[in-house]
């Protein structure tokens, strides 16, 4: 809404605005760009103007998508899906993420999954054979070693650290 609002205001007829991602019917000249730059600025939020930095954000919201909004079980190779969703050769994609982001494609979705998990662990609705099917993990023991890795602490002794954090209202 920011960004089409932004648009609106400068007169810059678009056709698509979506997440990182805007496709505007006409040219904009430096004067209109400089003032979306601000608007998006103010607003919290940055305007990317190399290609390089939208293929970044492009393969940062593939990740974020499939990890964290897809209902369905991951069951896919990951690289192929990037590679195809984005159109570039999965090689050139982890190396541009790597040498922008400091650190790798699977340790980003890595990270992203752990988070999920975490989510998934504290509403309690699905257990952690299911948590490990529903991420794609080979095991329950694989999901285990990765999430340790991350956090230090066993899915299970993070699931008792989250009961204790909540105080029932009962006691408060």
């Amino acid at each position: 809404m920011v960004v089409k609002d932004a648009l609106k205001k400068l007169g810059v007829h678009f056709i698509l605005v979506d997440l990182g991602e805007v496709d505007i019917m006409e040219n904009i000249n430096e004067s209109q760009r400089n003032e979306l730059k601000l608007a998006l600025l103010n607003s919290g939020l940055e305007l990317m103007d190399d290609k390089r930095s939208m293929l970044i954000e492009k393969i940062k919201n593939v990740i974020i998508e499939m990890v964290h909004h897809s209902e369905e079980a991951i069951k896919v190779n990951f690289s192929d899906f990037l590679s195809e969703k984005l159109d570039h050769d999965y090689t050139y994609l982890a190396n541009l993420f790597s040498e922008v982001q400091g650190t790798t494609i699977e340790q980003f979705i890595i990270h992203h999954k752990v988070e999920r998990i975490k989510e998934l662990i504290i509403y309690a609705e699905l257990n952690i054979t299911e948590i490990a099917w529903k991420m794609n993990y080979s095991s329950v023991a694989h999901l285990s070693n990765q999430f340790k890795k991350v956090t230090g602490l066993s899915p299970s002794h993070f699931k008792q650290m989250k009961d204790k954090r909540r105080s029932p209202i009962e006691e408060i």
